[in-house]
């Protein structure tokens, strides 16, 4: 679906649940990751990618969202990478709706572009990722969701999704 339809809440960060995704690349053939950024919490779950396919995508996208309560999985938005291709697949997965952002327009997933880049500091472009262990990325990741940030008055995505996840949960 295009990002046009996405409901305008999205837009504003109003509610939890509204995730942006895309693969980070290295060096030719030695696969990637996967990177799933939720919007207002800025919280990252990221896996390896074994290759640049879809199903490969998908998989990893499954397992990484399998962790995720239903109420925090309302919809993904993407760029039209290939490995997009099978979106049907995580809508019916997950039961999140997947909008595709319009065609060199990497600011409306303007949060996962940020996180990317943050990502390119423990993993410089380039990389084989052959060489890259689950435990190294895991780390990284766990960094990057421990790290206050001004945009949530200073505190880190892992304390604003935990917190209000426990809410969600009381309620």
């Amino acid at each position: 679906m295009s990002i046009d339809a996405r409901p305008a809440s999205v837009d504003r960060r109003s509610r939890f649940g509204h995730w942006e995704a895309d693969s980070v690349e290295g060096a030719k053939g030695s696969g990637g990751i996967a990177t799933h950024v939720e919007r207002k919490s800025r919280l990252l779950l990221a896996g390896k990618l074994s290759d640049k396919r879809a199903d490969t995508f998908n998989q990893t996208t499954y397992r990484l969202f399998a962790q995720i309560p239903g109420k925090w999985k309302k919809s993904l938005t993407v760029d039209n990478g290939k490995e997009f291709s099978l979106f049907k697949g995580i809508e019916k997965e997950t039961g999140m709706t997947v909008y595709f952002a319009d065609p060199y327009s990497p600011w409306q997933r303007g949060t996962n572009e940020n996180t990317n880049g943050l990502i390119r500091h423990y993993f410089p472009k380039g990389i084989n990722w052959k060489t890259v262990s689950e435990q190294m990325l895991a780390t990284a990741v766990d960094k990057l969701n421990n790290r206050p940030r001004k945009c949530l008055g200073y505190r880190t995505p892992l304390e604003v999704f935990t917190k209000n996840l426990g809410d969600a949960l009381r309620t």
